[in-house]
């Protein structure tokens, strides 16, 4: 493994995110010529929110959360050759590289910006202070923790990453749980639902790869 790597990672994620985002406004301006399909007065997906509101909060955020589960899946899918944990990764990759294209594809579409000027959280009712360390919001790893998973091989990667991921997904549940209950938009209440169980399923499922392995969440 050269030490050109992670950054063939990163210009892979940068150009995957772009392909779906392109992907994703097609999709949302077909939707917006069809004649039933919004509604401004009838809580549709395409009836633009408030910039303040928890859609447009949580979009942004989901975004942001989603990219470093991307990064961190493509990382470790390079440092092992066990195929479960690379098609966990693949996975992970493509729903949430697809998720992400989406939320910023309405944010495009409703004509809002796709990064909030306040501190991250806020449309939960409460805000969240990136730390020193990299971590900008719940859940997400660390830039020692990403160094560290850079760094591993084989199944230190392996176990490393289920435990980085584990603790990125609880957040992550959380935040959909959220939305789900206050969004105003199908969209966003139909996407986090969906991420919900997603999330919640994949998180049983690492609890068992880490238990073959020996480790603990």
């Amino acid at each position: 493994m050269t030490a050109l790597a992670p950054a063939r990672s990163t210009r892979r994620l940068v150009l995957a995110g772009a392909a779906v985002l392109v992907v994703a406004l097609g999709l949302v301006a077909l939707m917006v010529v069809r004649p039933s399909a919004a509604s401004p007065s009838g809580g549709s997906s395409l009836s633009a929110p408030a910039e303040d509101s928890v859609d447009a909060g949580f979009a942004r955020d989901m975004a942001i959360h989603h990219q470093q589960a991307v990064e961190m899946s493509f990382i470790v899918r390079d440092r092992t050759d066990d195929e479960d944990v690379r098609r966990l990764a693949y996975d992970i990759i493509n729903t949430q590289a697809n998720q992400r294209g989406m939320m910023l594809g309405w944010l495009e579409m409703w004509g809002l910006p796709k990064s909030a000027a306040g501190p991250p959280m806020k449309w939960m009712g409460h805000t969240f202070t990136p730390t020193d360390d990299g971590s900008l919001m719940p859940g997400m790893a660390t830039d020692a923790e990403l160094a560290a998973l850079t760094a591993a091989k084989g199944e230190k990667a392996e176990v490393l990453f289920l435990r980085l991921m584990t603790v990125h997904h609880r957040a992550g549940a959380d935040m959909a749980q959220a939305a789900a209950g206050a969004a105003r938009t199908d969209a966003i209440r139909n996407l986090a639902e969906g991420m919900v169980r997603g999330q919640q399923s994949e998180i049983g499922l690492m609890a068992d790869m880490l238990k073959d392995r020996g480790a603990k969440p």
